[in-house]
C-alpha cells in the first residue's frame, strides 16, 4: 500500500473514530441534562421557566460539540491538507 492509500485509510478511520465519539458523549450528556431538568421541574414546577432555558442553553452547547467533531471528520474526508502534500511530493 502506497502513502496516498495509507493516509486515505488514516482519513476514513480517524473520520469515523470522531463522528462516532462526537455523538455518543453528546448524546449521552443530552440524555443526563434532560433527565436531570424533568426531575427538577417535577420537584419544582414554578421554577419551570428558568429550568426549561437553563436546559435549552445546555443543549445547546452539548449539540456544538458533536458539530464541531462532525465538521472535523468532513474536514478530514474531503479536505485533508495531508493529501495534497502526499500528491505533491509523489507528483
Amino acid at each position: 500500500m502506497d502513502n496516498i492509500g495509507l493516509i486515505g485509510l488514516a482519513s476514513v478511520l480517524a473520520a469515523g473514530l470522531t463522528i462516532g465519539i462526537g455523538a455518543i458523549g453528546p448524546a449521552i450528556g443530552e440524555g443526563r441534562a434532560v433527565a436531570q431538568a424533568l426531575a427538577a421541574i417535577a420537584q419544582q414546577p414554578d421554577e419551570a421557566n428558568i429550568l426549561t432555558r437553563t436546559l435549552f442553553v445546555g443543549l445547546a452547547m452539548i449539540e456544538s460539540t458533536a458539530i464541531y467533531c462532525f465538521v472535523v471528520s468532513m474536514i478530514l474526508l474531503f479536505a485533508n491538507p495531508f493529501w495534497d502534500f502526499v500528491i505533491k511530493q509523489g507528483g
